[in-house]
C-alpha cells in the first residue's frame, strides 16, 4: 500500500462493468495453488462462474485447478484483456512493464493494492486501470452473484448470522 493521500481516481462502477463486459481473457499474476489464498478463491470463481479464458501466471507453480501455469505474461498464448495482480507493492512496476509488453488492455490491482505512479504510467501507455478492487467481487456484484460468496445475505450486522 502506498503512503500519502490518494489522488488518483479510478473508473466508475458503470466503467468497471464495461471493462468486465468487454474482456474475454483474464491473467492472474501471482496466482497461488494454495486454497487459503485470495487469488485461489478468485480463480475458482472465475473458472466456475464466468465465460472468461483464465490464465495463471506464477514462475514457481506448474498447475492450478487443473490448468497450466505460465512463468510470465510473455508466455501466454494471447494478449490478456485484464491482468489481475496479486503481487506486493514493490513488484507492481515490473508487472506493469510485463503487462504493457504483453499487450494487456487493463491492469487490475486487487483489494489493498494501490500504486499511483503505476496507475499513471499504465494510463499513459493506454491501459485502463482499476486499483483496490476485487475482480470476483466486482463481477459478482454486477452479475447478481454476491450470494455465491455469502456477501449478499440481506442482513446488515456485525455479528455472524445463523442460517436455518
Amino acid at each position: 500500500m502506498s503512503t500519502g493521500p490518494r489522488t488518483w481516481e479510478g473508473p466508475s462502477a458503470p466503467e468497471r462493468l464495461g471493462l468486465l463486459r468487454d474482456a474475454k481473457s483474464i491473467a492472474i499474476v501471482g496466482a497461488s495453488d494454495k486454497p487459503s489464498r485470495a487469488s485461489y478463491f478468485v480463480a475458482t470463481y472465475l473458472l466456475s462462474s464466468t465465460r472468461y479464458k483464465v490464465y495463471f501466471v506464477n514462475p514457481v507453480v506448474k498447475e492450478i485447478l487443473g490448468q497450466p501455469v505460465y512463468a510470465s505474461l510473455a508466455d501466454l498464448p494471447e494478449s490478456p484483456d485484464v491482468v489481475d495482480v496479486f503481487r506486493k507493492h514493490d513488484d507492481l512496476p515490473g508487472v506493469l512493464a510485463e503487462a504493457k509488453s504483453a499487450g494487456a488492455k487493463t491492469l487490475w490491482l486487487q483489494l489493498g493494492s494501490w500504486h499511483e505512479d503505476v496507475a499513471r504510467d499504465a494510463e499513459s501507455a493506454g491501459l485502463n486501470v482499476v486499483m483496490d478492487r476485487c475482480v470476483k467481487i466486482e463481477h459478482a456484484r454486477f452479475h447478481g452473484g454476491l450470494h455465491l460468496a455469502g456477501f449478499d445475505t440481506g442482513v446488515i450486522s456485525s455479528k455472524r448470522q445463523l442460517l436455518a
